[in-house]
């Protein structure tokens, strides 16, 4: 997200990119592939597991989740947007 903005302006979230130290609330920049592949995309962690954690990707829509893999920016498959 650096340099999306006007200069000299921070980015409005704080990210952890740190996969060890994920947990529920963390906000992460997360990736789909496809169409999508390229973009930056900005979730809350809803649920961490040993694998992978479930993503909520949409205020609007909280009830929709997305399941992504356990790195540092997870992906999700395009298939589940």
């Amino acid at each position: 997200m650096q340099g999306m903005g006007e200069t000299g302006e921070a980015c409005p979230f704080e990210f952890n990119f740190d996969p060890a130290t994920f947990k529920v609330g963390d906000t992460v920049s997360y990736r789909v592939n496809g169409s999508l592949e390229g973009f930056p995309f900005v979730g809350t962690l809803v649920e961490v597991h040993a694998d992978h954690v479930l993503i909520a990707g949409d205020p609007r829509e909280p009830e929709k989740r997305y399941i992504g893999t356990r790195e540092s920016r997870p992906q999700v498959d395009y298939a589940q947007i």
